[in-house]
């Protein structure tokens, strides 16, 4: 597949790479030649200098032999402009970054189809969903539904007060157990777990589990003391701020702190349908965190554009006993380091944005891709086509790549945990975790008539 990305920022560099690791033939365009560096030698791409929008630099990256054109460099336009002329040269699917919410309306689709444009992606509102998505479960640091929840992965910090630590998970995970340990997270490796593996303290454990178990989960895992989330503190007003304060459910209480005066004036007009509070000040002053009610709070999610910022601040929201801490953390080099000081959940718009478009880039029926940071691996929702080879054979027979493990799947719309025994049939939404970037090497079980 060949694949030109318009934009060498931080969403397309990292786009870049996860292509570079499927040996994929990919093409990365900026005018900035400083941006692109010597990402050409460091990765298996190609590099190229020039306008994102001209119809030379665009042919010269070979566009119309694109399967697809991705804009994604800071500026909305110049995206949109690129996608269309990409199309109009021979580009077969494109995408744009955005930054303009109404263009998401679903009503909008076929016009900007009409338009050469496929796709569009605006990262903040991926992001405002993941964190909203947290939000709604104070005591798990990820939470990842299939198929609308009826399966649900959930990443969970083990402390002492669990109840499963240090026995084999052969003991605790078996057939007819309501969940199942994908993966494991333990002093900066990561495990796919065996039968003989155990838990321990301090470990970052994925469960694979169905809705009516969630209760089940945070019991075993010792967070029954954990209060449900109604109040939440936000410190920043961008757009991802307000992204959030417009999705969160309604029995959530929100207060943003900003420091720009007039930042706040516009929030207060753009949050006037909402009942969120806008207060002029510094997350980061203790004495107002305890003015408006820091201690009574559950949630504390900073959202500057600073990644030290906001890693502070959730340490200093932490030692002020909010349990539930969510950073944004844009640089990927502190995502490590905000770990190791246990912030608790750690966004990435980067990594939700390349994770959205690199789904579009798979052949088989996927509808959900996400790459966890933590954990260098990614999670994939397929469907299996009919006469795939994962519809042939029960799972421990399948054969399926050292790090790819399936913790689960949908069927109609019961929520099914799969173990060796499971046959998958045509149809079914299956979740497969995949380490050591293998999501290329499992992409092929699901897809019908791959000869092997």
């Amino acid at each position: 597949m060949k694949i030109v990305i318009a934009g060498a920022g931080a969403v397309g560099t990292h786009l870049a790479k996860l292509l570079s690791r499927d040996h994929q033939d990919c093409v990365l365009i900026d005018e900035n030649a400083s941006r692109l560096g010597d990402l050409d030698s460091r990765y298996d791409i190609m590099t190229l200098q020039g306008r994102t929008t001209s119809i030379n630099t665009l042919k010269d990256a070979g566009i119309e032999h694109a399967d697809l054109f991705v804009g994604v460099t800071p500026d909305e336009s110049r995206n949109m402009t690129a996608c269309m002329i990409a199309h109009a040269l021979g580009a077969k699917k494109t995408v744009a970054r955005i930054d303009n919410f109404e263009y998401l309306d679903p009503s909008r689709k076929e016009l900007f189809n009409q338009m050469g444009i496929n796709s569009l992606i605006f990262p903040e509102v991926l992001a405002a969903a993941d964190i909203t998505n947290g939000l709604k479960m104070s005591w798990v640091r990820q939470r990842w539904d299939l198929h609308g929840g009826d399966l649900v992965m959930l990443g969970v910090k083990l402390r002492e007060t669990c109840e499963i630590l240090n026995q084999p998970l052969k003991d605790l995970c078996g057939p007819d157990d309501p969940y199942h340990v994908v993966a494991i997270k333990r002093k900066g490796e990561t495990l796919i777990p065996g039968g003989n593996d155990v838990l321990e303290n301090n470990d970052l454990a994925y469960f694979m589990t169905t809705r009516e178990y969630l209760p089940y989960i945070r019991q075993i895992s010792g967070k029954e003391h954990y209060a449900d989330v109604k109040n939440v503190i936000i410190m920043g007003g961008g757009r991802t701020a307000v992204r959030l304060a417009k999705v969160a459910p309604d029995y959530m209480d929100l207060k943003i702190i900003e420091q720009d005066e007039q930042r706040c004036e516009h929030l207060n007009s753009k949050l006037a349908d909402t009942d969120v509070m806008v207060i002029h000040g510094d997350g980061r002053d203790i004495g107002l965190l305890q003015e408006e009610g820091i201690h009574n709070t559950q949630a504390f999610v900073a959202l500057t554009g600073n990644a030290e910022t906001n890693i502070l601040a959730c340490l200093t929201a932490k030692r002020l006993g909010v349990r539930k801490t969510v950073a944004m953390v844009e640089n990927l080099d502190y995502v490590e380091m905000a770990e190791s000081l246990d912030i608790g959940t750690i966004i990435n718009k980067k990594t939700l944005a390349a994770s959205h478009i690199y789904q579009m880039m798979l052949d088989a029926d996927v509808s959900n891709v996400r790459s966890l940071m933590l954990v260098d691996a990614d999670v994939a929702e397929f469907t299996a086509a009919k006469g795939s080879k994962v519809t042939k054979k029960s799972v421990k027979e399948l054969g399926l790549p050292a790090g790819a493990t399936i913790g689960g799947l949908v069927r109609g719309d019961q929520g099914i945990l799969v173990n060796g025994n499971t046959r998958i049939e045509a149809g079914d939404a299956v979740m497969v975790f995949c380490h050591e970037q293998n999501l290329k090497k499992v992409e092929k079980y699901f897809k019908a008539n791959v000869l092997w």
